[in-house]
């Protein structure tokens, strides 16, 4: 009971601050045990802090100084056990705490993580890439990060890992791809084809999904990202699944994504997207989705029809007759009577929204306002 032996000690110079105030006896006993040299005590503490840290958000802060000798455990001459350990305790002490993450990055884990993305143990390639994922959410580590050469390891999972190294070396990578920087050393990678393929393995309204979109609509504002993405047999048509079934956030990256291939090069993309049957989808995004995805549909919509430019005024440039010009030009009856009664749907929809806000509107107004 070396927990309560010490709370009963008078405290030395070296012992004041050791451990936080109001800690529990697990928390006390945890930091203790990681404090000693001996290999079994460390390996214990970690498997214990892992345990406390799985759900408690306190005990990550009260935990937190447990961060060095964590990674110290990490280092080659370390017990193998050790790795695996260490790694899942730092992964659940870094999990919704920026102060962990920048922490575990200062005191030196990134190489050791990066070491272990390249090792043939299948669960400690897991645990690193999961860690990496973690740690990327980071504000503070996405430049550290991508200029460590994690990048490229990361895409190299995403072609050759475990279906779960996979998606969270995706995640990581969308996270990583906000730090503009970090965007010209991902595609230098060429990571689309592995993308696609995740894509289209996924369902369209996962997590997974809406993340693999993040990462084309940041690489298809290069050349080489659009160029890889149309090459990829189905590429296209996964985007606009997505578009179509896709969750809010993931539907907004797909109509960006497909909204900048067609802007940078109208001539070369248009049909390519057309074929695909994204007028439906499109059509529900200008009354349903997120104001950027009303806003992006509208615009794709409009590069989509035969001419980009403005109607006269006997042909108003409306939603309406914008679609009606695109749907006219569709090959095969199937996809233009679905366009059509997509359309039909958007008008009730938008004459129902009007009508609602006009109504809302009557409700607030006073006799004064009238």
């Amino acid at each position: 009971m070396e927990a309560a032996a010490a709370d009963n000690q008078s405290p030395s110079s070296s012992d004041v601050d050791v451990t936080p105030r109001g800690a529990s006896s697990a928390v006390l006993r945890a930091l203790q045990l990681i404090q000693y040299d001996d290999s079994d005590s460390k390996l214990q503490a970690a498997k214990e802090i892992r345990r406390l840290t799985k759900t408690s958000q306190r005990c990550r802060r009260l935990l937190a100084e447990a961060v060095i000798p964590l990674v110290s455990m990490l280092r080659v001459d370390s017990p193998q056990s050790h790795h695996e350990s260490a790694l899942l305790a730092l992964l659940n002490l870094a999990v919704k705490d920026e102060r962990n993450k920048m922490s575990i990055v200062e005191a030196g884990a990134l190489d050791h993580v990066i070491r272990f993305l390249q090792s043939e143990n299948i669960n400690l390639q897991e645990s690193a890439t999961a860690a990496l994922l973690t740690l990327s959410a980071s504000i503070s580590n996405k430049p550290i990060i991508g200029s460590s050469g994690a990048i490229p390891l990361l895409v190299n999972i995403l072609k050759h890992g475990t279906t779960q190294a996979k998606v969270d070396a995706v995640m990581a990578l969308s996270n990583l791809s906000t730090y503009t920087d970090n965007l010209t050393v991902i595609i230098q990678t060429d990571p689309v084809p592995s993308v696609v393929t995740l894509l289209k393995s996924s369902k369209r309204s996962s997590k997974t999904a809406e993340k693999c979109c993040s990462v084309i609509e940041s690489m298809v504002g290069f050349d080489e990202g659009r160029t890889a993405l149309a090459a990829e047999d189905g590429g296209i048509l996964a985007v606009v699944e997505v578009l179509e079934n896709g969750t809010r956030q993931a539907r907004e990256h797909a109509v960006g994504a497909l909204l900048t291939i067609c802007e940078s090069d109208r001539c070369k993309y248009r049909e390519l997207i057309l074929k695909e049957g994204v007028i439906p989808g499109l059509l529900e995004l200008t009354v349903q989705g997120t104001p950027k995805s009303q806003t992006k549909a509208q615009t794709l919509l409009r590069l989509l029809r035969e001419t980009p430019y403005p109607r006269s005024e006997f042909q108003p440039d409306t939603l309406e007759n914008i679609v009606c010009n695109i749907i006219s030009q569709i090959d095969g009856d199937e996809q233009s009577s679905k366009a059509k009664k997509m359309l039909a749907e958007m008008v009730q929809v938008s004459m129902e929204q009007s009508l609602r806000h006009l109504q809302q509107r009557a409700l607030v107004c006073t006799p004064t306002d009238l």
